[in-house]
């Protein structure tokens, strides 16, 4: 009768079970940091010129009909 050697997992199978078990909840996390991030920065110039300008939301584009008075910078 043969004795079976320990053979440790390999990398491919790691990385399979890692992403199964994690990939959903870190992409959960990802959308939602992402998303904080773009509405605490769309005040800032660059980020609203340089992105929500050109990206169609909702078929429209976005538009900031703030009056120049109330505007802080």
């Amino acid at each position: 009768m043969a004795r079976l050697a320990y053979q440790p997992p390999s990398p491919a199978s790691f990385a399979r079970t890692f992403g199964k078990s994690w990939g959903p909840t870190l992409s959960i996390w990802g959308i939602g940091a992402g998303t904080a991030a773009l509405f605490v920065l769309s005040v800032t110039p660059v980020v609203r010129n340089q992105f929500l300008v050109k990206v169609p939301l909702l078929g429209s584009y976005y538009e900031d009909k703030t009056p120049a008075s109330d505007k802080p910078f």
